[in-house]
C-alpha cells in the first residue's frame, strides 16, 4: 500500500471530496508513472532482443517499490544503487522515487573504499546492487556496514549471501502510486567535487530535475513520442539520467539501452533501432566515427547531443559528414541538473560554443576573483561562468560551507573561464579548477594524489590533466621518490589502478627530481602541464 504523505493529514473532507495536500507537491516518479497512463503500449525501453513497454514498466516499479518498502525504505531514506544501464536501472531508480525515498546512484567504476565512502557519506540505508558488480559493490557496502539486495542475479543461480529484490517483489505488496513530495525535497544525490577535499553528494530537488525536463522538452531539444533514443551514456551519470532517461521517458520516447558501451555495438544498435537521436561525450563520437570505418550502414540520425568535454571541431566536422546529421554542444554541471547552456535544436549550431542559456536560466561572465559577491563583467571579457535559475542544486549534502562558496548571491560559481558573446552565445575558454575531465568523467586530483602517497617509494606526488585528441584530457601524475626506491613507473601505474576506477588513474607517471613549487610550497600544476603537453617519449606505458 503506499503510504500517505503528512500533507495530507491538513485536507478536507467535506462535500465528499477526495483529500488533497494544502500546497504543492511533486515526484519525478510521475515523469514514469505519467507516461505508462497515456502510453501503456509504448515500447519503453529496448536492451538486446528484450521490450518493455511503459506499462510493464511502471508495473514492474511499483512492485519493486513493494519489494523495498518491506525492506524499511520510507520517505526520505536515503537509497543507494549501483545498476548498469538495463531496464533495471530505471525500476529501481523510479521505486525509490516512488516511496517519497531519495536515490544516491553510484558510479558503476567505483571500488570498494570509494563505494564505502558514497554510502557512509550519504547515510544510505541500502544498496541495490547488480549482481556483476557485486565484488566492488558487496564489499564496499560490508565496509559501510549497509544491507544489500541484488538484481540482474543469473537465472538458476543460488540465492546465498544477497536476497534478491526480484523474488522480494514476487511476495510483497506492489504500491497503488509514487508518494508525492515538497517540490524542494531532495530527490537525488549525486556525488562530485572540485579539486580537493573528498567528493560532495549535489542534492537534486524534485522541482529542480522536473522543470529541467520539461524546459529540454518545451525549447531546448527536438524531442517527442515515438522517437528512439540510443542510451549510451551511463545513467548513474547526471547527463544520461536526465537527459536521455527523464526526458527521454516523459516525451514518450523509446531508450535503447547499452550496458556497456562499444562503438561497433553503439552503431550496430543505431541502425538495427532506427535511432533517430545520439547523446554522448565527445570519445563516444570518436568509437563511433572509427566504427563507420569498418561498417557501410548509418543509421537515420536527426541529431546529435554533445556534452561532458568539449567536442574537437575535426571530430564534429567528420561525425556530420559521416553521419549526415548536425551535432548540438551544450553545458552544464551536476550541481545545475546538468543542462545550463545549449545550442538550441531548431537553430543552426554554433561549433566551438556551448551554445545560450537553456529557457528560465540566466549564464553571465562574473569577476573571478570576487568571492565574496558576484560583479558581472561585460560582454567579450573573460571571467568565471556564473549559473541562476530553477536549475540550481538543494545543496551539497551536510556541507553549509562548501554550498554558501558555490552559491553567491543566487549564482552558482561554476569555477570555468569563459566569454558571452552580443547574441548570448559562450565559449568555455579554460578552467579554473585543476579538475580533469577525462571521456566525460570527472577526475579529482587529489584523491589521486592520496594513492599514490601511500606508496612507500612516494615522497611527493601531483596530478594533472594534459590535452589527448581521444579522452580530452589524459591523466598524468610527477612524483618524487625516495632515495632508496626501486619502484618503476609502470609498478605505480600498478599500485594506483588497483586502488580506484579506471578512469582515474594515471596512465603516464614521471619521475623528477623535484617538483615546481610556488612562493608559498603550492605545486605548480600549470607548469607541468605545460612542460608535459608537447610530445616527448612517454614515461611508462599507456
Amino acid at each position: 500500500m503506499t503510504s500517505t504523505h503528512p500533507l495530507a493529514d491538513q485536507a478536507t473532507e467535506r462535500h465528499g471530496e477526495t483529500p488533497r495536500p494544502s500546497r504543492a507537491t511533486a515526484s519525478v516518479a510521475a515523469i514514469l508513472a505519467e507516461s505508462a497512463a497515456r502510453y501503456p503500449d509504448d515500447v519503453a525501453v529496448i536492451v538486446g532482443d528484450h521490450r518493455t513497454t511503459y506499462a510493464e514498466l511502471w508495473a514492474q516499479t511499483l512492485a519493486y517499490a513493494g519489494a523495498l518498502q518491506a525492506k524499511g525504505v520510507t520517505e526520505g531514506v536515503r537509497v543507494a544503487m549501483l545498476v548498469p544501464n538495463v531496464a533495471d536501472f530505471a525500476r529501481v531508480y523510479y521505486a525509490t522515487l516512488a516511496l517519497g525515498a531519495v536515490v544516491v546512484p553510484v558510479h558503476a567504476l567505483l571500488k570498494r573504499h570509494e563505494i564505502e565512502y558514497v554510502l557512509r557519506d550519504s547515510g544510505a540505508m541500502l544498496l541495490v546492487c547488480a549482481a556483476p558488480l557485486l565484488a566492488e559493490g558487496g564489499a564496499g557496502a560490508a565496509l559501510a556496514g549497509v544491507d544489500v539486495v541484488t538484481v540482474l542475479a543469473p537465472a538458476g543461480s543460488d540465492e546465498t549471501e544477497h536476497e534478491r529484490l526480484e523474488s522480494l517483489a514476487e511476495s510483497a505488496e506492489p504500491l497503488d502510486t509514487y508518494v508525492p513530495r515538497d517540490p524542494f525535497d531532495t530527490a537525488t544525490i549525486l556525488y562530485t567535487s572540485g579539486t580537493t577535499g573528498q567528493p560532495k553528494g549535489a542534492e537534486g530537488s524534485h522541482f529542480s530535475l522536473l522543470e529541467q525536463v520539461n524546459t529540454n522538452l518545451m525549447s531546448t531539444f527536438d524531442m517527442r513520442r515515438g522517437d528512439v533514443l540510443l542510451g549510451a551514456l551511463p545513467l548513474f551519470h547526471t547527463f544520461g539520467q536526465t537527459c536521455t532517461m527523464n526526458t527521454g521517458f516523459r516525451a514518450g520516447a523509446t531508450i535503447v539501452m547499452l550496458p556497456k558501451f562499444d562503438g561497433d555495438a553503439a552503431l550496430a544498435a543505431l541502425v538495427e533501432h532506427e535511432c533517430g537521436i545520439f547523446m554522448g561525450v565527445p570519445t563516444m563520437y570518436i568509437a563511433l566515427l572509427d566504427a563507420a570505418t569498418r561498417s557501410d550502414a548509418r543509421p537515420a540520425l536527426r541529431y546529435a547531443i554533445s556534452g561532458g568535454a568539449s567536442l574537437p571541431l575535426a571530430v564534429l566536422e567528420r561525425f556530420q559528414t559521416v553521419f549526415d546529421a548536425p551535432i548540438h554542444e551544450g553545458y552544464g554541471l551536476t550541481e545545475t541538473s546538468p543542462v545550463a547552456t545549449f545550442n538550441h535544436v531548431g537553430r543552426a549550431p554554433r561549433p566551438g560554443t556551448i551554445g545560450t542559456p537553456v529557457w528560465g536560466v540566466d549564464v553571465e561572465i562574473a569577476d573571478p576573483e570576487r568571492t565574496d559577491a558576484i560583479t558581472l563583467l561585460p560582454h567579450g571579457e573573460i571571467g568565471e561562468l556564473v549559473i541562476r535559475g530553477h536549475n540550481l542544486m538543494n545543496g551539497y549534502l551536510d556541507r553549509p560551507e562548501d554550498t554558501a562558496a558555490a552559491i553567491v548571491d543566487g549564482w552558482f560559481r561554476t569555477g570555468d573561464l569563459g566569454t558571452k558573446d552580443d547574441d548570448g552565445y559562450l565559449t568555455i575558454v579554460d578552467r579554473t579548477k585543476d579538475m580533469i575531465i577525462r571521456n566525460g568523467y570527472n577526475v579529482y586530483p587529489r584523491q589521486v594524489e592520496e594513492v599514490l602517497a601511500t606508496h612507500p617509494d612516494v615522497t611527493m606526488a601531483a596530478v594533472f590533466g594534459v590535452p589527448h585528441e581521444l579522452h580530452g584530457q589524459e591523466i598524468e601524475a610527477a612524483v618524487v621518490l625516495r632515495a632508496e626506491a626501486t619502484v618503476t613507473p609502470e609498478e605505480l601505474v600498478a599500485f594506483v589502478s588497483a586502488e580506484i576506477a579506471a578512469y582515474k588513474f594515471p596512465r603516464v607517471v614521471h619521475v623528477l627530481d623535484a617538483l615546481p613549487l610556488g612562493p608559498s610550497g603550492k605545486v605548480l600544476k600549470r607548469t607541468l602541464v605545460e612542460r608535459f603537453s608537447v610530445a616527448e617519449e612517454p614515461t611508462t606505458v599507456a
